[in-house]
């Protein structure tokens, strides 16, 4: 269960102890298993939603967020924001593009970005608060941590000796498509038909993304990846705002 908590430790801010540094097969293999922690995830965020049963939709909705953004320690919106910065910055060149995403700095465009994904996310969390249908918040995170996945499989990672390089390199590829795989089928099962669609819409993200990521970077970096995840979560919320 190593890879499993190497996942959790890197991708959320719970308290999480290694027994040392994980070795780069490890590493690897904790990609299976980023799925397994959106579900984690979205079953903290439905707790949450019921012990919040009575309160006003509005504040509901906001709690949520901050749960939501809490328990990721906010790593991937600031991916987000950082390509977003890069994206407007680098002129569609590559080498400015990803000097741009190394600097700590947030531009205008990164608040900007930021807080119009938080306003949508907040928006759809109200709809379906309101119309009790806190237990699609379990949809989202699965599927923006099996995007990611998705992302390593498919997407070359262009920062050598990065983190990112040794989770690619060691991903074991038929694994992750089984993984993949089980993952929608479960989303199916228990969705039916708005899972269908929304995940639908959610592929079409995903691809639209990646190609963008491919025609300027050659591939993928964890910022880009960091980005794709917030805005598949967003895809989802909204995909199911609009359902209701």
């Amino acid at each position: 269960m190593l890879p499993f908590w190497i996942a959790l430790q890197f991708l959320s801010s719970l308290p999480v102890s290694l027994p040392g540094m994980p070795e780069p097969r490890q590493m690897g293999r904790s990609l299976l298993f980023y799925p397994a922690v959106g579900l984690l995830f979205g079953l903290l965020l439905w707790a949450a939603s019921a012990l919040l049963q009575g309160v006003a939709a509005p504040l509901q909705a906001a709690l949520l967020l901050a749960l939501w953004v809490l328990l990721s320690g906010a790593l991937h919106l600031d991916g987000l924001a950082d390509s977003a910065d890069a994206w407007l910055g680098g002129f569609g060149d590559r080498e400015r593009t990803l000097q741009i995403m190394k600097d700590p700095r947030s531009g205008p465009i990164a608040v900007v970005t930021l807080v119009l994904v938080l306003l949508l996310k907040f928006c759809a969390l109200w709809v379906l608060v309101e119309r009790g249908a806190g237990a699609w918040l379990v949809l989202a995170p699965v599927v923006g941590r099996a995007a990611m996945l998705g992302l390593f499989l498919c997407t070359p990672y262009v920062r050598a000796g990065g983190l990112g390089s040794a989770l690619a390199e060691h991903l074991p590829r038929r694994a992750a498509g089984w993984v993949l795989l089980g993952t929608a089928g479960v989303c199916l099962v228990l969705g039916g038909w708005v899972a269908l669609w929304v995940m639908l819409l959610a592929l079409a993200v995903f691809a639209g993304l990646r190609r963008q990521m491919c025609r300027r970077l050659g591939g993928t970096t964890g910022d880009t990846a960091g980005a794709l995840l917030e805005l598949l979560e967003l895809t989802v919320v909204v995909g199911l705002a609009l359902s209701y």
